[in-house]
């Protein structure tokens, strides 16, 4: 197969995303969802959009297909972080189900804009299982990392290596801790990112000992992102392409720390559509294909 779905950090070249301006949608409803969602602060509507616009920039110009989710009835503000929703694998998307209520209905929505635009579909996580795309971290082409979390249970995990150990894939557990509780957004991807086969960017702090001592054993150089940025996001980065790094501006220590291991870094003001959501730029996209 000439791509491949089995990296965080192949070059992209077909993703989803979805505007500020489709899943905001207007100041009157981001005031009254904000709270309830546990942001920071309520994003406001036209800064909102001109941040994404910056961000969708820098997405276009490494000349990856874009494709955008609509509007999407009774959908929150909190379908902006469209990584969630789905997993990405090479036998087709595996739609997930939600751990939090408020974003029951965007696998929904999403299972529906794969369908038209002929993107294939694996299967789907049910009842009573639950998994979210930022629990999901492919390690290499074989290997799949699942975080066990307030949003992703063990059902969840359960129907996911049901359907991906028939094919080869060997899925691997990271039992999460407690952390901020159930309310809070905490997923694998909070505190892994690889951005290359051997280098991943890691908040040890949170991470489970046997977890971090397998991505040694793996060979993973472990970039370590310090405390005064974790929330600021400065785990949370997207590999456009191997050592290709795309992240939230304001984290000037974990940025150095890439450049210093060989990586090109990219970064973007996300006071509005990352901050003060907690979904930084590996949460605002869904990569279709990347690269082998």
């Amino acid at each position: 197969m000439s791509h491949t779905a089995h990296s965080e950090f192949g070059e992209i070249n077909r993703l989803v995303i979805k505007p500020a301006s489709n899943a905001f949608s207007s100041d009157k409803k981001i005031a009254r969802e904000w709270q309830k969602l546990n942001y920071l602060k309520a994003p406001n509507f036209v800064l909102a959009n001109e941040e994404y616009e910056n961000f969708e920039r820098v997405l276009k110009d490494t000349g990856t297909e874009l494709l955008h989710l609509p509007v999407g009835e009774g959908l929150s503000i909190d379908s902006l972080y469209c990584r969630d929703a789905s997993v990405a694998t090479d036998f087709g998307m595996i739609i997930c189900r939600m751990g939090k209520e408020a974003r029951a209905g965007e696998p929904k929505a999403q299972k529906k804009f794969f369908a038209d635009n002929k993107i294939a579909i694996l299967g789907e996580i049910i009842a009573p299982g639950t998994l979210e795309g930022g629990d999901i971290v492919w390690l290499d082409n074989k290997t799949l990392a699942v975080g066990h979390t307030y949003r992703t249970n063990l059902e969840g995990i359960a129907q996911l290596k049901a359907m991906l150990e028939p094919k080869g894939i060997e899925v691997m557990v990271a039992e999460l801790p407690h952390y901020r509780g159930p309310s809070d957004v905490f997923h694998l991807m909070s505190i892994l990112s690889p951005v290359d086969k051997n280098l991943a960017v890691v908040y040890s702090p949170l991470m489970p000992i046997s977890f971090r001592n397998l991505l040694l054993e793996r060979g993973f150089q472990l970039v370590e992102v310090p405390e005064e940025e974790f929330d600021s996001m400065g785990c949370n980065v997207l590999a456009l392409a191997p050592r290709r790094c795309l992240m939230v501006e304001g984290n000037p220590i974990t940025e150095k720390r890439l450049r210093d291991a060989g990586c090109e870094v990219t970064t973007y003001n996300g006071h509005e559509i990352s901050v003060k959501g907690g979904g930084g730029p590996t949460c605002l996209t869904r990569p279709i294909f990347r690269g082998v």
